[in-house]
């Protein structure tokens, strides 16, 4: 869009518009799989001759504060940028700043203590927390999901963006969230498609919940930084000294790093998100539940569709077997049933008993088999309303089992 040609005409809001959508988003024939999606870094070098940094820095949180952007908020918004540039100085950058430099919100914060948090502008979308997760999602899942096509980002948070709602849909986060799991998904489950799961299946809501991904995305972020060369200032790596004269213990003076491109193109990104889901093990135990999930697995997690995944669960459930190793037994209450966990005592119950059976009392017999002992439980898995129909099969079972071994 062309400037109009008073210079001295403040812009329309339309043009302002015009402006800001161009600079947020791209036309889907500029997209490019080389150059699509792009997540960039502004070297602190442009601002700094020198920096510290953190031996050991504490993971990143973000932190949403009300942003102005106008003459007279300006110092608060240099305030940010500053604090973010110096990314590397991590829980130590609140020494950067006199007392009086912080604006109220963020002193309030720095106030705290030593703290790593990056300061973004509060949005209801959510947009800039969100942003290293936005920016690994290809042309095609943002137009699968309904979101534009977002030009490039830059990480960590700089300046501007405050009124970016404005150019976002209503429910940019619900379908972030989507979009983001779709991405995810394989390298999460990769024998069956999300569509195979229920809507309450624990790695479904795993994969969806954004705010568990950034925080291993920003790990993944600084880890490809942390490689990138320093520019040379003549900068010898030593203590740092603080205005007292003491030494900053955990910190060390340093040359700033270049900036540029921390992922460009599909084939980066993609990696970047093979490595964003290695980082979530560290910073989610990601592994772990995963593990869980998939051992402790009820029929409630899948959806009515076929899939691999429900059917492998099946087979586990309901699988018949040439030979069954049973027992009855009597609990306190009286009611017989069969012990799961009975050696082999007497004659075995083979498929001619089983095939004796309708198909809701060989399912009995089979989570019998499978440790499932409650009455409760087995009428809450075949789904009965309450125990009383499955005491009456349990009996009629030892019946039927009664009379086929001739035990009478």
């Amino acid at each position: 869009m062309a400037l109009p040609e008073d210079d001295e005409r403040p812009l329309t809001q339309a043009e302002i518009d015009a402006f800001r959508r161009d600079d947020l988003f791209i036309r889907p024939d500029e997209v490019g799989p080389d150059f699509h999606p792009r997540l960039t870094n502004i070297s602190v070098g442009f601002t700094m001759k020198g920096i510290a940094r953190a031996l050991n820095p504490a993971p990143v949180e973000y932190v949403a504060i009300d942003v102005r952007e106008d003459d007279d908020h300006i110092k608060e918004a240099l305030a940010i940028h500053k604090w973010n540039q110096v990314w590397e100085f991590a829980q130590f950058r609140r020494r950067y700043f006199d007392e009086d430099e912080l604006p109220e919100q963020m002193a309030r914060i720095a106030d705290l203590g030593d703290l790593n948090v990056c300061f973004v502008p509060r949005t209801v979308s959510r947009y800039h927390e969100y942003t290293p997760l936005l920016y690994l999602l290809p042309a095609t899942t943002l137009e699968r999901f309904g979101l534009p096509l977002f030009r490039a980002g830059q990480w960590p948070y700089g300046i501007g963006g405050t009124d970016v709602d404005r150019y976002l849909p209503a429910d940019f986060e619900g379908r972030l969230g989507r979009a983001w799991a779709w991405t995810v998904w394989p390298h999460l489950n990769s024998g069956s498609g999300p569509a195979a799961f229920s809507k309450d299946d624990p790695i479904k809501l795993l994969a969806h919940n954004l705010d568990f991904w950034v925080p291993a995305v920003t790990e993944v972020i600084q880890q490809t930084l942390r490689g990138f060369p320093e520019v040379d200032e003549g900068v010898e790596s030593g203590p740092v000294e603080l205005v007292d004269g003491s030494l900053l213990e955990g910190a060390v003076a340093a040359n700033p790093r270049i900036g540029g491109p921390i992922w460009m193109g599909a084939a980066e990104a993609a990696e970047k998100v093979a490595e964003t889901v290695a980082a979530a093990d560290a910073t989610g135990q990601l592994r772990g539940i995963l593990d869980a999930v998939k051992s402790n697995r009820v029929q409630d997690d899948f959806s009515p569709r076929w899939s691999f995944a429900r059917e492998d669960f099946e087979r586990r459930l309901y699988s018949k077997r040439s030979k069954v190793s049973v027992k009855f037994v009597e609990l306190t209450d009286t009611i017989p049933v069969q012990g799961p966990d009975s050696e082999v005592i007497g004659k075995l119950i083979t498929n001619d008993f089983l095939a004796m059976l309708d198909g809701r009392n060989q399912e009995i017999v089979v989570l019998l088999n499978s440790g499932v002992t409650s009455r409760t439980e087995i009428a809450q898995i075949l789904g009965y309303a309450n125990h009383s129909a499955v005491s009456k099969r349990l009996d009629r079972i030892r019946q039927q089992a009664a009379e086929f071994f001739g035990l009478d």
